[in-house]
């Protein structure tokens, strides 16, 4: 098992660095570019069987133990150790990263194929583009992975340039501006995160985060905790990302290409609010309690300030881009994750973790099918979609449409759907928050919040009825493709995983439960 989760760790580097090689004679294919295509199906792919092992071997009868460890030493001078784990918090997010990286490459190797007649653009790639994504895919899995706070920095980091250059080279218009906003505020978070991180090793005398989780903040005095969230939250509120620290993602989702966009939400951001549950939560639980009032604020201020940003680009006449709207609802869904961690209890927290992997999974859905809408209309613009000829989908891509309200309803929390659970415990979790936080703040909070759920399906609804409904095809007009055999192959998975997460939340809460109870009681349970 320990080997296991360190070849899902390190497998995807090794990988990047086969991809740049030249391909053996007998697997090139038609072409060295379909070659390195499929080299990036098959290593993700093989990360993918290797994380489904590891869930399979894992003990879920103690999700709250760490299991696969790796402990070996790496500076001594510093302390600093390669630690690796996953509990019941890190598992799900390890395979939704493996599973979402693999559906990425598979989507690439079709999608890459059917335009590779088109002339590409200089430094753009197969081989750059697979290494770039096997390296996030590394740093990705080794944050949710490792446990010393050195190698959870590194890892932090490791995401960027890749995403950065997926970005500026693959995007659309306006990516090297975009690519150069995300950097610049993901490095300016990250520098400040830094001195928080080297404030608690230095203090506490270990940068283990298993042992200083178990020490649950007592050998650190409450000025030092409090300086510690100050910075460290702010780097993961960047990556969250929290209002109103926020403005890089828009501009970021609407120029990346579509797997940019799909990993960039569906696992990226959760690096962010993972970082609070396993570092801040139990590490400095009394600086958490001093800024937990103001998270929780930020957070409901981002849940109104999201949706209402989404009605604004989804009413006729603004020139809404469809992917500039679907990033912004990423604002709102996520500050619900931020609510149900402000709350410091067991069911916001819970809470705060389903809405993480089930945002992962709807959300990268939509991100997909914007992508297919874009590439068959070649537009996201809503406007020009709900036109007179725009895309209405119902009878023009009937099997499109009806993926694009599915998933619409889960990303508005339909009972049933994975995105009704995640919302409501954090809402719950508000409503009767941690002992030492204000109450009537936090109800108020859940108040704000519970209208933001309505603004929500306010926007999504409208977007369902301006792209999917609408007049049949006029005569002479070229048909639009429906569903391809590849996007169906890859949209399905993230559709059943939607539907099982709503129907049998127990599957994930059955793995968070008890890995968030010993978190929050300082691992004492």
């Amino acid at each position: 098992m320990q080997f296991l989760l360190a070849f899902i760790v390190a497998g995807p580097l090794l990988g990047a660095a086969a991809a740049l090689l030249p391909a053996p004679p007998g697997l090139k294919g038609r072409s060295p570019d379909q070659a390195v295509l499929r080299h990036g199906v098959t290593v993700t792919g093989v990360i993918l069987i290797a994380a489904i092992v590891l869930t399979l071997g894992f003990d879920h009868d103690q999700p709250s133990r760490m299991q696969a460890t790796t402990d070996i030493s790496w500076i001594r001078a510093l302390d600093v150790r390669i630690h690796l784990g996953v509990d019941g918090i890190s598992l799900p997010l390890l395979v939704l990263t493996a599973l979402l990286s693999f559906l990425c490459a598979l989507y690439s190797y079709f999608t890459q194929q059917h335009q590779r007649l088109t002339p590409r653009a200089p430094g753009t790639s197969p081989k750059g583009f697979v290494a770039l994504l096997l390296v996030l895919e590394s740093g990705t899995l080794a944050t949710f992975a490792v446990l010393d706070l050195v190698l959870f920095f590194l890892a932090f980091e490791m995401v960027l340039i890749p995403m950065y250059f997926l970005i500026a080279r693959w995007g659309g218009e306006g990516r090297q501006a975009a690519a150069w906003k995300f950097i610049l505020y993901t490095l300016l978070g990250s520098v400040v995160m830094l001195l928080g991180l080297l404030l608690i090793g230095v203090k506490a005398g270990t940068f283990d985060m298993v042992a200083l989780a178990t020490d649950n903040g007592r050998g650190l005095t409450t000025s030092v905790q409090v300086i510690a969230v100050l910075a460290i939250g702010i780097g993961l509120a960047v990556k969250t990302p929290m209002w109103p620290l926020h403005s890089w993602l828009p501009d970021a989702h609407t120029a990346a290409p579509t797997v940019g966009s799909v990993l960039l939400a569906g696992v990226l951001l959760k690096m962010g609010t993972y970082g609070f549950v396993r570092i801040l939560l139990p590490i400095a639980p009394d600086g958490m309690r001093t800024f937990a009032p103001y998270l929780g604020a930020f957070a409901v201020a981002g849940i109104i300030y999201g949706s209402l940003a989404c009605l604004a680009l989804a009413r006729p006449g603004n020139k809404g881009d469809l992917k500039r709207l679907i990033a912004y609802s990423s604002v709102g869904h996520m500050g619900f994750v931020l609510l149900g961690i402000a709350t410091m209890t067991p069911t916001g927290v819970n809470g705060a973790l389903f809405a993480n992997v089930a945002h992962g999974l709807v959300t990268g859905l939509l991100f997909f099918l914007v992508g297919a809408v874009k590439d068959r209309y070649g537009t996201a613009d809503l406007d020009t979609l709900a036109g007179a000829t725009g895309a209405a989908l119902y009878g023009r891509a009937p099997r499109l449409g009806a993926f694009l309200a599915f998933a619409a309803v889960a990303s508005l929390g339909l009972p049933g759907l994975a995105g009704f659970w995640g919302e409501m415990l954090a809402l719950f979790g508000a409503f009767e928050p941690a002992e030492g936080l204000s109450r009537p703040a936090f109800l108020t909070f859940m108040a704000i919040g519970a209208f933001g759920t309505l603004l929500t399906a306010a926007y999504l609804l409208l977007v369902v009825r301006r792209v999917c409904m609408g007049g049949p095809r006029p005569a002479g007009e070229t048909p639009i493709a429906d569903i391809q055999g590849y996007e169906f192959a890859a949209w399905t998975p993230l559709v059943a995983l939607t539907v099982l997460a709503g129907l049998w939340p127990a599957v994930l809460l059955g793995l968070t439960d008890p890995a968030v109870q010993k978190l929050l009681a300082g691992g004492t349970q």
